[in-house]
């Protein structure tokens, strides 16, 4: 487990490393995973919390890793925690220290089948609340020990960076230890609420389109290319109502502020909304299901996935809406 020792100008300090180094196999995995937690956080309370631990605990268990080494890990600042030499230096080593205890409880868990523990989910907010969510109510009656961490925003977390267990995405990831399999196609199309087709002049063609409210994303705020809606090369479109988040999108358009872009899966379940030029107006994108190659032969992982890949095979139909 050692690695090779960083050179640095304090002479003293640099030989204390090299001294620890042959007692490395001495520190708790514990403090390694502290160092990691606020590693990829900068942030003790942070850390303490995806570690479930209290934050002092963090600080102690960094505190007594900086000890044992003999070179400091991490600069602190009001701003948060951030690696030093040292800390970088020893960072794909304490990943690998990690990968090994994941592998070594996986091969633990093909013998025992019992499901326990956290799972952290990051999904799209629309997908992982009309989706996602529902299903937890079945998940904890079947697997009482298991706690689901389900985070559905307007952005991606990181699988490599321990962000989230399992990511669903719009788009496959190009590199890490990534395993990645594609969810599903689904469909998008225009949708607007009674009360403001009623309220405006007909819309016929997609030349109708012109000079109607649009409701959409901030197009500087857009975290993939996939959700770039508005590009009609043959009908000027003004998105005169913004938002960064989808389920908000939805919620102006079911008041009428105009028409807007959304998933089949979401809106075409509403009676409230209707479509708008529905042979005319569709587009198509992709789910992806990423999960941490160390972590996929986890029996709590294996378990949560065959849910989300269930889930969306019983309603094959939706997705592939219009």
């Amino acid at each position: 487990m050692a690695f090779l020792p960083y050179p640095c100008q304090d002479t003293r300090n640099h030989r204390a490393f090299l001294h620890n180094e042959a007692t490395l196999s001495d520190f708790n995995w514990n403090d390694l995973r502290a160092f990691l937690g606020v590693a990829r956080t900068g942030r003790l309370t942070t850390a303490a919390a995806r570690l479930g631990m209290d934050h002092t605990t963090v600080g102690r268990r960094i505190t007594a890793l900086e000890a044992g080494l003999g070179a400091r890990l991490f600069d602190r600042s009001p701003q948060g925690y951030a690696l030093t030499r040292h800390g970088e230096r020893l960072m794909p080593t304490a990943e690998h220290i990690e990968s090994l205890t994941l592998r070594a409880a996986a091969d633990l868990g093909q013998a025992d089948q019992t499901v326990g523990g956290v799972v952290r989910i990051g999904a799209p907010e629309g997908f992982g609340s009309y989706v996602l969510a529902p299903l937890m109510a079945d998940l904890a009656d079947r697997h009482p020990g298991l706690d689901i961490q389900l985070v559905a925003i307007s952005g991606v977390l990181s699988l490599s960076k321990r962000e989230a267990d399992i990511a669903v995405t719009l788009s496959p990831p190009r590199e890490g230890r990534l395993v990645t399999r594609k969810l599903t196609d689904y469909g998008l199309s225009l949708y607007a609420a009674p009360a403001y087709l009623d309220a405006r002049p007909p819309i016929r063609t997609r030349a109708d389109m012109a000079g109607h409210r649009f409701v959409g994303y901030i197009d500087d705020l857009l975290y993939a290319p996939e959700l770039d809606y508005m590009q009609a090369p043959d009908v000027d479109i003004h998105v005169s109502l913004q938002s960064s988040n989808l389920i908000a999108q939805l919620q102006a358009t079911l008041a009428g502020a105009g028409l807007c872009v959304l998933p089949d899966f979401i809106a075409a379940r509403d009676p409230r909304l209707v479509r708008v030029l529905p042979e005319a107006v569709h587009l198509q994108r992709s789910l992806w299901l990423v999960v941490h190659a160390d972590l996929k032969a986890l029996a709590r992982i294996r378990v949560v996935t065959r849910m989300i890949v269930s889930a969306v095979r019983s309603d094959r139909s939706l997705f592939k809406a219009g």
